[in-house]
């Protein structure tokens, strides 16, 4: 279907990009890099570029004087050649984070049914329009009760794919009403959707071809505009990180240290606060509580969360104060499991998938709890330690093999 050019101008992340803009999309990014700072609104295009990236160092959730033009997609499309020439993934996610949420804003600000219903379309969704909204049940909160009704259903398929990495127990199909396959969807939690499509656009994976990553850096960085752009952003992060307390940092390549006593849910968890990535709100709980309940100081606790993109170190230690005073106990295995951040098939962990205690998989204990986890580790790592100090080394044993035997003299 095609949609309205000044639909794209305003959310250059829809597929027509390609149909209105083929000429830009379709342009090797040198070349794209070169055209564009030879442009006469090059000097407004890096304004707003340098505008979106000190929003998000700032730890921003809106850009102010947004405008809507064609303008928009030089930015959209340099903002990814510069995320990946950066490849660094905390302000990868940084941006990622304010550039949705810029989205959700904007989409939610129009609160246009047909814009929105379109935006869907290009994307591929099945979804359906009603018009008058259809009534599909009712709330009851604090004995006041009110009729849900929507302009929309989405697919349930399409609705799990953009769900998918939102944990909330509010986005779970269980918790949604379906006819025919179809999920009944208000309008601000289909943005929401889009919003967590818009964040995954966004998302530049850190390439492992360092040749190639460095060679393109060389390339670019020769055209003057890029790099004085480049180098600005860099010297507005170095400014910015200082701000940020990365005292306690984990070792995920050390798997003789204290990660390796960590149930896989938490060392995902670990890891993605660390690369910066914006935690479900169940997560944050859980790994808040995990790390207090093995005595963590409230300043490591907090520490951990300073990379991520919505970060407020004085909100943050109140939190986790609260939560050390109220000394809450960390969720056990089967609500992980059903808040979908349990990782033992990610990691293939034996403890968790085949449980322990015994050789015949019959009789193997189940794993229930993270921090039995953590004790069970905190045991065999004990025993190994007990047995390598009690064995004799290998030249000790040697001579006792060639001792006389002296017992029948």
């Amino acid at each position: 279907m095609s949609i309205p050019n000044k639909l794209v101008n305003h959310y250059p992340w829809l597929p027509s990009l390609k149909i209105y803009y083929s000429d830009l999309a379709s342009k090797e990014p040198i070349k794209f890099i070169t055209e564009v700072f030879a442009k006469g609104e090059s000097e407004e295009i890096k304004e707003r570029l340098l505008k979106l990236f000190n929003a998000a160092f700032e730890n921003l959730e809106e850009i102010t004087e947004y405008k809507v033009d064609h303008l928009n997609v030089y930015v959209y499309l340099l903002l990814k050649i510069f995320l990946y020439a950066l490849n660094n993934k905390i302000i990868t996610n940084r941006i990622a984070n304010l550039y949705s949420k810029v989205a959700y804003n904007e989409l939610e600000r129009e609160n246009n049914d047909s814009n929105l219903y379109d935006i869907c379309l290009d994307l591929g969704l099945k979804i359906k329009y009603y018009d008058p909204p259809l009534n599909y049940g009712t709330s009851v909160i604090k004995d006041q009760r009110q009729k849900l009704e929507s302009n929309f259903t989405i697919h349930f398929i399409d609705y799990l794919r953009l769900a998918s990495n939102l944990r909330d127990e509010i986005r779970k199909l269980a918790h949604n009403s379906l006819s025919k396959g179809y999920v009944f969807i208000q309008n601000k939690r289909l943005i929401r959707l889009l919003q967590e499509y818009v964040r995954n656009k966004i998302i530049i994976k850190e390439t492992d071809d360092k040749v190639f990553l460095k060679a393109f850096i060389k390339e670019v960085l020769e055209i003057k505009d890029f790099k004085d752009l480049y180098d600005k952003i860099l010297e507005e992060w170095a400014l910015r990180k200082e701000e940020i307390d990365f005292s306690f940092k984990l070792d995920f390549s050390n798997k003789g240290g204290l990660l390796a006593l960590y149930p896989p849910c938490v060392t995902e968890i670990l890891k993605n606060a660390q690369e910066g990535q914006n935690l479900a709100h169940h997560e944050r709980l859980f790994i808040t509580w995990f790390l207090l309940a093995l005595e963590y100081p409230v300043e490591d606790v907090v520490n951990i969360f300073s990379p991520m993109p919505d970060f407020n170190k004085e909100i943050a230690t109140y939190q986790v104060k609260f939560a050390k005073k109220k000394a809450y106990v960390p969720y056990q295995c089967s609500t992980i499991k059903s808040l979908n951040f349990c990782m033992a098939e990610k990691y293939k962990d034996e403890i968790c998938l085949e449980g322990y205690g015994a050789k015949d998989p019959k009789d193997r204990k189940k794993m229930k709890h993270p921090l039995s986890y953590v004790r069970l580790k905190q045991y065999r790592a004990a025993k190994e330690i007990e047995y390598f100090k009690n064995r004799p080394d290998k030249k000790t044993k040697e001579k006792e093999e060639l001792k006389p035997d002296t017992k029948n003299e």
